[in-house]
């Protein structure tokens, strides 16, 4: 059985934020470049639930883990 695939707008609408393609973009522009040294589950701009829901998810390795990473990704590199 295929494990499901989610998309950044997916991603986004599970952690309450808006989900369209620009608000994406504008969230990470905003909030990057994280320093490397910092999770992305401790970002200081996550709430408690949206950071316990990074934690496990990339913990577990679930089905949310390639998109979380790619989040990771965006958010820890360079403008």
């Amino acid at each position: 059985m295929e494990q499901p695939v989610h998309s950044m707008s997916n991603l986004f609408a599970q952690l309450g934020l808006p989900n369209d393609k620009a608000s994406i973009a504008r969230f990470i522009e905003t909030h990057r470049p994280l320093p490397e040294s910092t999770r992305l589950s401790e970002a200081p701009f996550w709430n408690p639930a949206q950071a316990a829901f990074l934690r496990e998810e990339i913990q577990d390795d679930a089905d949310w883990a390639p998109i979380i990473d790619e989040l990771n990704a965006d958010l820890h590199g360079s403008p």
